[in-house]
């Protein structure tokens, strides 16, 4: 598997950013390693990047690169040998009605709006300018092969909208927003859904970005098993 300092011959380079506030973990900084340009970062390159724990976010592929912490880990889901568990099992049956439809990148004021009540209802609001700036930056920006995929119940009513990375070895999930006061699982339903996916295609894998242990936000990635997570340059699969 290639490394960071294997890939200049792609004319890559790779650069930290300026400390910022950690999502994730109280009282704690962050810095990234950024991998540029992004326009040249497509196809068989950015799978190189994801195998050794790269994500993106809009324009940009990153991975954590903090000094003093080393939490974040890559996660992601053997999709040939997953089974799911009982809990999973009756999302699955209670949200099969969901019909699905896979669409390139772009605007629809639809997905907008529930992405808009999405983030009302689970962070700080945003001003409406300053949400749809973030939306077509963060969601609808791309320099890879990516989608949206749109679940609607039987009376087409928009329920959930995901966003996924794909490669020839699998699929990233990039984000999920869904029907906040819905009571249905739906952002466990979405990863069950794009795990088949992977399948369907015999692809192995489902990267579910980074996993931090003290993180109760992050809990739920460990439910989806086997999974691997990549720690110390190589990916490996947790003990029992």
């Amino acid at each position: 598997m290639s490394r960071p300092d294997e890939l200049k011959e792609h004319a890559i380079q790779f650069y930290s950013t300026a400390p910022y506030p950690c999502s994730y973990l109280t009282n704690q900084h962050a810095r990234s390693l950024v991998a540029a340009p992004s326009q040249r970062i497509s196809g068989p390159l950015y799978e190189q990047l994801m195998q050794q724990g790269f994500r993106r976010s809009g324009g940009f592929t990153y991975r954590p690169m903090c000094e003093r912490c080393q939490a974040c880990l890559p996660i992601r889901i053997d999709t040939a040998r997953f089974q799911a568990n009982r809990t999973q099992r009756r999302i699955l049956k209670r949200l099969q009605h969901l019909r699905t439809q896979q669409l390139p990148l772009c605007w629809h004021d639809e997905h907008f709006e529930l992405y808009y009540r999405y983030q009302e209802t689970r962070h700080e609001p945003l001003p409406l300018l300053e949400a749809e700036q973030q939306y077509r930056q963060f969601l609808l920006t791309s320099h890879v092969d990516s989608c949206l995929v749109e679940f609607r119940n039987p009376a087409g009513q928009l329920e959930m909208v995901a966003v996924m990375d794909l490669v020839a070895s699998g699929a990233s999930a990039v984000y999920t927003f869904y029907n906040p006061h819905s009571k249905a699982s739906l952002g466990t339903y979405a990863i069950l859904w794009q795990i088949e996916f992977c399948r369907a295609l015999q692809q192995p894998w489902l990267y579910l970005g980074y996993w931090i242990e003290e993180s109760r936000k992050m809990q739920y990635k460990t439910q989806f098993q086997p999974y691997q997570l990549y720690d110390q340059g190589q990916w490996h699969s947790p003990a029992p």
